[in-house]
């Protein structure tokens, strides 16, 4: 008697098993009738209305608008324009910047560097030169460049009058004047 429950028992265990073959699959994967039959979710309730247009009217076209827009007045207020003068005014104070200027001359001799400033003075009246000493060598420094293209352009013009011209990153004299 005691046998017939304990057969039953590992019957049971048996037929569920990891390793047990399965007589039916898995309820959500095999289709049913009753799925195949559901619509598509219905999204109207959630669309924006479109209105449509009536019977005879026409499609719009690309024309002009039927009004220009509007043009804004004073729309600068008074802390503006203040905050404007204030930084307008900070700019005249303004001296120097980051620029270029060419190294003609390196050399020992005063009088050669002398004559090579002449030379550019004589030709190009507008250019700026500074002659620095540091003992023993004097350097003559022509113009001042606030892009790399402007010292680039002066150096091609200078080619003739210097033997040599190298480009030298420095801070440069803002000319107000222009």
């Amino acid at each position: 008697m005691l046998a017939v429950p304990l057969l039953i028992g590992l019957a049971a265990c048996a037929g569920t098993s990891p390793g047990a073959p399965r007589a039916t699959a898995m309820a959500d994967t095999v289709p049913t009738a009753k799925a195949a039959a559901m619509p598509a979710d219905d999204l109207r309730a959630y669309r924006l209305p479109v209105p449509q247009p009536p019977a005879g009217a026409r499609a719009p076209t690309a024309a002009a608008p039927a009004r220009p827009a509007p043009l804004p007045t004073n729309h600068v207020n008074a802390q503006v324009e203040q905050r404007l003068r204030d930084q307008a005014a900070t700019n005249q104070n303004v001296k120097y910047a980051q620029g270029y200027r060419l190294l003609v001359y390196l050399g020992l001799e005063r009088g050669q560097a002398m004559a090579i400033r002449r030379a550019v003075i004589g030709r190009y009246p507008d250019e700026t030169d500074y002659l620095t000493f540091k003992a023993p060598v004097y350097r003559l420094y022509v113009g001042d460049y606030l892009t790399r293209l402007e010292a680039a352009r002066a150096k091609a013009r200078l080619r003739g009058l210097t033997q040599r011209a190298e480009l030298e990153a420095t801070q440069v004299v803002l000319n107000k004047n222009l």
